[in-house]
């Protein structure tokens, strides 16, 4: 950013300080340096000379510490005095040369900027100048004491500056909320009204190569909320190209909804979004700039700007506007106009992206509410706990899955299960999955049964689909546990009936530390349509547990080395005992996360049943 009258781009007030606690004194005594070069000669009084240069050798300290704090990158500070020649008719004589020359100069403004460096697509609202336990007044200093103070995020860097004024402050206006936002929008110009220094700007963002335009396009890629595009869109834009930008989206119901409003003094937004909201820009295909009305410019009062519209126009449909205010010069330069036209086009198709994945997130809703029962059923004696985590980023779903389920007549059922494939079909399988083993239970099948018709299905629907694709065709393969509960009210306990298809085996814990699997492992359901399962039966006594678990628990991998190497689940399972369904749950899932580095690489799901100790 620019302040008016600021040469920040002379080496000579700009330094870059270590990223250590010798920071702050260094940008300190870059700030004296220049103000007192500015105040030797001139005709400033020492006690304002001496304030001037404590608040801002106070500002810059604080925000340079923030940026050690926050960032802990490289910083740059650049310093800048504004001065003023007096007239002779304000000069004493005594400072008036014979023949009137040589006024000496008043100083009237300090303006500084802190940079530091940032990663690539960092939006506002980091934690970067946030509150924080024991700090985070850095910016209340700002603007306590500053004339106007501002942040900008570039492409690298984000950049906080503040301008500190000789002359006091002007009083709030007395005035209606109109006349006060009228006075907001136009205290702070950002840009020089000089048309020759208009074009000078919008050259070297226009002239470099197209630079401006990349940067836009690698900041907005990948961006996958509307939201966070129009937050993106006004921090590119403002102020490079405009003093305030915002921008508007399109509703499901037709109207346009403003979805950021973004000024170059962080003060005045609310003020601009007061200004902008009760007039929304209408749907249009035209991707031009359109002239827009520049905010208060009614009321005659302050200095007025202009303005321009462009419509965010992808797939042929428009998705909302881009409305960009400079204040100064009554019309934009047209290479201006045109470098925002071209933002613009890529907003849109940022937009457009974003809710292209908005639509298949709630697909993936849709699907999560088929594949995973909205609440596991309560077993008399039978603490019951459930640990799923989809291993994709951003992602509800995957492709395990889980079931918990009354049966009538003191037994309940339960399953869990993995589906070979995390893309949607696949995720259909596993709600089919779930709603025919149901289904199946509840007509009196048997866990041998259950699983044998199941099999039956999808080794046909497998056969389907490669009559069907081809080659191309992709069978889906399943494994499952599966079992039956029926609680001994009496006794204590449960007896159970499991069998598993492919599955990491199930293992029982009795209260002795002592680790056991309780049934032996099968072939994939949906490989042999005529194959054949066998349950196990086996008593839960009180105080032990049962683990059921999914393969991204079992084969999460450290190296070469998998959790299960070496029994390396009956290990931790041991080391649960005495602890109910909840607590053995989340020590088995700690334990997934903690055996490797890396992110997981799979869904993980964990399934536990805890007989109650009477």
């Amino acid at each position: 950013m620019r302040l008016p009258s600021a040469d920040l781009s002379d080496p000579a007030s700009r330094r870059a300080l270590p990223a250590s606690q010798l920071a702050p004194s260094a940008a300190r005594a870059l700030v004296r340096a220049e103000i007192e070069k500015h105040a030797r000669s001139g005709a400033t009084p020492r006690q304002v000379t001496r304030r001037l240069t404590e608040d801002a050798m106070l500002l810059v300290s604080e925000l340079v510490t923030n940026a050690l704090v926050h960032a802990g990158t490289r910083i740059e500070v650049a310093c800048d005095v504004e001065t003023r020649r007096r007239k002779p008719q304000d000069a004493a004589p005594e400072e008036t040369g014979a023949a009137g020359e040589g006024h000496p100069a008043e100083l009237v403004a300090v303006l500084v900027e802190v940079a530091d460096a940032q990663p690539t697509g960092r939006v506002a609202g980091d934690s970067s100048g946030e509150r924080t336990e024991g700090r985070g007044l850095g910016l209340q200093m700002v603007g306590s004491l500053a004339e106007s103070w501002g942040v900008a995020y570039r492409h690298t860097e984000k950049v906080v500056w503040f301008r500190i004024a000789v002359s006091e402050l002007e009083p709030e206006p007395s005035g209606t909320l109109s006349e006060a936002m009228q006075r907001e929008l136009v205290a702070a110009e950002i840009y020089s009204a000089s048309r020759e220094a208009d074009r000078r700007r919008a050259a070297e963002w226009t002239d470099s190569g197209g630079s401006f335009l990349a940067e836009v396009s690698e900041l907005l890629a990948g961006q996958l909320d509307e939201d966070m595009v129009a937050a993106l869109a006004g921090q590119l834009l403002v102020p490079r190209l405009a003093d305030w930008c915002a921008v508007w989206l399109t509703t499901e119901s037709g109207g346009m909804r403003l979805a950021r409003v973004w000024h170059s003094d962080e003060r005045k937004v609310e003020a601009l979004r007061l200004a902008l909201e009760p007039d929304p820009p209408g749907p249009n295909l035209r991707t031009v700039g359109i002239p827009w009305p520049w905010p208060g410019h009614a009321e005659g009062s302050g200095r007025s700007g202009s303005a321009l519209a462009f419509s965010l126009v992808a797939g042929g449909t428009c998705l909302g506007s881009l409305v960009i205010g400079r204040s100064g010069p009554t019309e934009m330069t047209a290479s201006v106009a045109r470098t925002a036209e071209d933002a613009a086009r890529r907003v849109a198709q940022a937009v457009f992206t974003a809710r292209q994945y908005t639509r298949q997130t709630t697909i993936s809703r849709a699907l999560q509410r088929r594949q995973l029962p909205p609440a596991l059923a309560a077993l008399p004696g039978v603490e019951t706990a459930i640990v799923y985590e989809p291993h994709a980023m951003g992602q509800t779903v995957g492709g395990d899955f889980y079931d918990l389920f009354a049966l009538g007549r003191n037994r309940w059922a339960f399953l869990l299960g993995d589906v070979q494939g995390k893309d949607p079909e696949a995720m259909s399988v596993t709600g089919l999955t779930r709603h025919l083993v149901r289904l199946l239970a509840r007509e009196g099948h048997g866990v041998d049964s259950v699983l044998g018709k199941l099999n039956a299905a999808l080794a046909e629907e497998s056969a389907e689909a490669v009559a069907v694709g081809g080659e191309t065709a992709q069978p889906r393969f399943l494994s499952l546990v599966y079992g039956e509960v029926e609680p001994d009210e009496e006794a204590g306990g449960a007896r159970c009936t499991v069998a598993s298809a492919g599955h990491p085996p199930p293992l029982k814990l009795s209260m002795d530390g002592r680790v056991e699997p309780v049934v032996e492992s099968q072939l994939l359901l949906g490989i042999d349509e005529s194959a054949d399962f066998e349950a196990y039966p086996f008593e839960l006594a009180p105080g032990q547990s049962l683990l059921c678990v999914t393969d991204g628990v079992t084969e999460r991998r450290n190296g070469s080395r998998q959790l299960d190497d070496d029994d390396g689940l009956a290990k931790i399972f041991a080391g649960c005992t005495g602890l109910g369904a909840k607590a053995v749950a989340e020590r088995v899932r700690q334990a997934t996360h903690d055996f490797g580095t890396e992110p997981l690489e799979d869904d993980v799901a964990i399934l536990v049943l805890h007989a109650v100790a009477r």
